[in-house]
């Protein structure tokens, strides 16, 4: 069994690599150092190990591991714990967060080889994966939002860590602002809590510690009301983190920073803890089922939504941003319809492919020196393994079968139709999305690695390429990451959750692991005709895609020509950040409010300060007249005054 210091080095490891590389490597060492990222490598290394070690031992205790709160801060009848929640869902994040860090840091070796801020990059990157591990393993709100704001704190950095840039600066503003928004929802809901304290004093319980809220909700503590608006602040803050409709604009956006960021970022870890977020608290929204429908319906729009504008984007790594966007909407619409278990397996399988196909967009950008598909094209040639790895990555993201996204995908359609009403109604926004999904990542796989090469960085006029590019198979240490991740990708859904009993795995192992949790989880049974329609579907997609970038059968430029409209509101993201910037910001709310501060800036305080220095001028301008520096005048004026109180002294006596 784990004791409790191994779980806490799992967060502390990363912590250290942050200050070695802040306060050692990087002020005392050479800046390009390959010191800082062996240093990282090795703390997220053994921290992968301990949390297989956390994973066995929570499997072995058949639910929770009990670890201890420790209590820190104490405030009349306000008490603040540390602790470690160590329960099936922890497992499980602690084992995603690790390895996919872990392999990311290995393929940032050489994508970021020769970057003047090599030292400064790995120390962002352990704190941004220390204050993740954080969120997963707190076992107390308070102490959950501090690492919240932290995940925040390390996008932000990551995202603008090319400052130099103008759009990665405003990129990075952009990510810290809109999440902001969704923080102030969670920050309410903490308030609420704090609010209704006294029912769970009552009761022996905090109403901080994750525990305490569990055993209130199973012993009626909470009011279904109380409940439901406990857990739409929740969701606020999980919207924003993971980018669920209306407050998914910042994440294409947020590829400005380099590609191992946007690997980790939107595979296991910030886009991640929203769905982490919701998961945490499920007990306290089944309560409401407003709350329920409300999560549903997000996800099931965002879902959709994020895919209608991937079927455009030309830049690889936005196509792959809004795939990300599409498919957090499945996790969210699979909470919302009581599909938890389902919901995690999607978020454990995503993290792999997700991941793969990141790093897979990196080692083209590598090879080619842009983004951009439309300059790419012939690359399966000169870059077998990224193309293969990439493919597998592309497959399992459409929902083929066997790999990995086609059994958790196939999970969550199989709940949705169980259901009825808005389960219904989501189920049919995600087989669309399912088709969307298939066509735009094979659309962008053609583009990328069939036809002829189209120049890359010398055709592209907007290309900023990192580094030199070099045109060929990308170097061992970022070919390598991609071979484990592709196997997780290829084989992990049907190891993890298998529809029936393959001897070493039981049946529907992982739902059943995650029954052990605080969260009832029932095992769903495979659904063979939502799995057909699902997989007809993506096959459509595909052979579209084929279709049209492969075989040139039918033209994109004609198809484009006859939608050109819906292209353009495509293309223009549905003018979101027009109507954001402009509507809201510049026009709205924040833009009436800006304009009266500064009028009550200039018109009131500014007139009141300048009013004031004037009297005081005037005010001192007569006095200033009798000073004259002559004495006999001085000698005058004090006999006078001797007179006149003399004359007082006589006219009052």
């Amino acid at each position: 069994m784990i004791s409790e210091l191994a779980v806490w080095l799992i967060l502390l490891l990363p912590l250290a690599s942050f200050v070695i590389c802040a306060l050692v490597i990087r002020p005392f060492l050479n800046q390009q150092s390959h010191l800082a990222g062996l240093v990282t490598i090795a703390t997220v290394g053994i921290a992968f190990v301990l949390s297989l070690w956390a994973f066995a031992s929570v499997v072995d205790a058949h639910g929770v591991v009990d670890l201890p709160n420790h209590s820190w801060l104490v405030v009349v009848n306000f008490e603040l714990t540390v602790g470690v929640l160590l329960d099936p869902l922890t497992a499980i994040m602690l084992v995603v967060v690790t390895a996919v860090s872990l392999l990311v840091q290995i393929y940032s070796m050489g994508y970021m080889r020769g970057d003047p801020g090599f030292a400064r990059y790995f120390a962002y990157m352990s704190l941004f994966t220390a204050s993740m591990l954080g969120l997963v393993i707190a076992s107390n709100v308070i102490l959950l939002f501090v690492f919240w704001e932290l995940v925040g704190l390390g996008s932000y950095l990551l995202i603008g860590f090319w400052y130099q840039r103008p759009a990665a600066a405003a990129a990075a503003k952009k990510a810290f602002l809109m999440t902001r928004l969704g923080d102030f929802g969670f920050l309410l809901a903490i308030m609420y809590l704090f609010f209704n304290a006294d029912a769970f004093a009552a009761q022996g319980l905090n109403p901080f510690v994750v525990a305490d809220v569990y055993e209130a909700v199973g012993g009626d503590l909470i009011a279904a009301g109380v409940a439901g608006w406990i857990a739409v602040g929740l969701f606020a803050g999980a919207a924003g983190k993971s980018a669920q409709f209306p407050l998914h604009t910042w994440l294409p956006d947020a590829m400005e920073g380099p590609t191992p960021v946007s690997a980790l970022i939107h595979a296991a870890t910030m886009v991640a803890a929203g769905v982490f977020l919701v998961a945490r608290f499920m007990p306290l929204f089944e309560l409401s089922q407003e709350a329920m429908t409300l999560v549903a319906l997000i996800g099931g729009v965002t879902a959709l939504f994020a895919a209608t504008m991937g079927l455009v984007a030309t830049d690889i790594k936005r196509v792959l941003a809004y795939s990300t966007v599409s498919q957090l909407g499945y996790m969210m619409l699979a909470l919302g319809v009581g599909a938890y278990g389902p919901a995690l397996f999607h978020l454990f399988t995503h993290a792999f492919f997700k991941a793969l196909l990141f790093l897979g967009a990196g080692s083209v950008n590598h090879a080619t020196g842009t983004f951009d598909m439309r300059y790419m094209g012939g690359l399966r040639k000169v870059m077998p393994w990224t193309h293969a790895t990439f493919l597998v990555g592309a497959l399992s993201l459409a929902g083929v079968f066997p790999l990995a996204g086609f059994w958790s995908k196939d999970e969550i359609l199989a709940h949705a139709l169980a259901g009825d009403g808005v389960s219904r109604l989501v189920f049919a926004l995600a087989l669309a999305a399912a088709f969307m999904t298939a066509f735009y990542i094979f659309r962008a796989l053609f583009l990328t690695f069939e036809g002829s090469y189209r120049g890359g960085a010398s055709a592209d006029p907007d290309a900023e390429p990192h580094g030199d590019p070099h045109f060929g198979e990308a170097p061992a240490v970022m070919v390598w990451p991609l071979l484990p991740l592709a196997a997780a990708s290829f084989a992990i859904g049907f190891l993890v959750n298998p529809p029936f009993d393959i001897g070493i795995v039981p049946a529907h192992w992982l739902a059943e692991f995650l029954g052990t949790g605080p969260v009832h989880v029932e095992a769903a049974k495979f659904d063979v005709v939502t799995a057909v329609v699902s997989t007809a579907l993506a096959a459509a997609g595909i052979l579209l895609a084929y279709m049209m970038y492969v075989r040139a059968t039918l033209s994109p430029e004609q198809m484009v020509a006859r939608v050109r409209g819906l292209h353009r509101l495509l293309v223009r993201k549905y003018y979101m950040d027009e109507l954001y910037e402009d509507a809201v910001v510049t026009r709205g709310f924040y833009g009436g409010l800006a304009r009266a501060l500064d009028w009550a800036d200039r018109a009131v305080v500014d007139k009141v300060v300048n009013y004031v220095g004037l009297m005081g001028l005037n005010v001192g301008r007569p006095l200033r007249q009798v000073q004259t520096g002559q004495l006999q005048g001085y000698g005058l004026a004090i006999s006078a005054g001797i007179l006149v109180i003399f004359g007082v002294y006589l006219l009052f006596l």
